[in-house]
């Protein structure tokens, strides 16, 4: 069996991918190539990708492949279509990362809540040495206990988020995208209210038809401002120029995003009109990407791979 790993840099150099070496051959590619994927697999049995589309274009020579692995959650570089024609399976990984994402949620949230940037550079400065008062607090910040989280998106990470929240002392509300989601724990209200009434609005949605561009202009305008936006989901889910606008305007208090539109980010992307660490913070897709979390995707990939050997279908989604 020859497995192929198609772009290892998306999972770190501190994970150990040791274990697939008992399975068979193993080729490892830190980065994919467009104009060479295909050739690096067209004698494959599995290969684990990340983002590489799967479609007749990187397969259509891969005469041997049977499963697909793919290192995340997410479906969508998947051509389904074309991979239930060749009778290739396609196996995914789940629940790997709820923990890190609702680590990074809260982490990205007080940064700008607490105007951290801001009180790191006094200190840092020299300023807090110069000051005759043992304490400095012109950037005003507030109890969280009170105040109003507006989940978009109450899938296991939401629901994360949430019993986090509701330690803290907040009232959880939850807009549900697909419109399916009833969660007796929480209030359901639909997307104006929870916009009008949130002080912390956070998304874990998927990106679909319902979901792009679901906060623009109008959204955000109808939002407090001293709220704070968060975003964990996908970058196309907020309207990036509608975004900046409300930043530069104090629409809104502040945004911390984890996702963005195009990534790696474009040079032309207007939020890098934001220079303020206290309006706004974007990290680099790394709410997912604790060691362990990393790990565990590894682990689950091999599992994966031993199930299907056996005939079983763990993770397989798409037969």
């Amino acid at each position: 069996m020859k497995i192929v790993f198609l772009e290892t840099d998306t999972l770190g150099d501190d994970v150990d991918l040791s274990p697939f070496d008992q399975l068979g051959e193993v080729l490892k590619y830190p980065c994919s190539d467009p104009s060479l994927d295909a050739k690096r697999i067209d004698d494959a049995d599995i290969i684990i990708v990340n983002k590489v589309p799967m479609n007749e274009k990187t397969l259509g020579n891969a005469d041997k492949l049977k499963l697909i692995c793919i290192t995340g959650t997410g479906t969508n570089i998947v051509d389904f279509d074309y991979t239930k024609r060749r009778n290739i399976a396609v196996a995914n990984v789940k629940s790997y990362s709820t923990k890190s994402v609702v680590q990074h949620t809260f982490a990205l949230f007080f940064y700008l809540y607490e105007k951290l940037s801001y009180y790191d550079h006094f200190v840092k400065s020299g300023e807090y040495i110069r000051s005759d008062v043992f304490s400095h607090f012109v950037m005003k910040f507030h109890e969280l206990s009170g105040k109003t989280w507006g989940i978009v998106g109450l899938g296991e990470i939401g629901r994360g988020v949430a019993e986090v929240a509701k330690l803290f002392g907040c009232k959880i509300i939850y807009y549900s995208t697909s419109g399916k989601n009833d969660n007796s724990n929480y209030e359901k209200v639909d997307l104006d209210t929870l916009l009008r009434t949130s002080d912390i609005v956070s998304i874990h949605a998927p990106l679909n038809s319902d979901t792009r561009d679901l906060i623009g202009e109008t959204e955000l305008k109808k939002m407090k401002k001293s709220a704070v936006l968060l975003n964990l989901g996908r970058g196309p889910i907020i309207n990036e120029l509608a975004l900046t606008k409300a930043l530069k305007e104090d629409t809104i208090a502040a945004a911390g995003l984890d996702v963005i539109s195009v990534e790696p980010m474009a040079a032309d992307n207007p939020l890098m009109e934001i220079q303020d660490s206290t309006k706004l913070i974007i990290t680099p897709h790394i709410a997912w990407a604790t060691v362990e979390a990393r790990q565990r995707v590894v682990e689950e990939v091999y599992q994966n791979i031993i199930a299907f050997n056996k005939g079983e279908k763990r993770n397989i989604v798409n037969m």
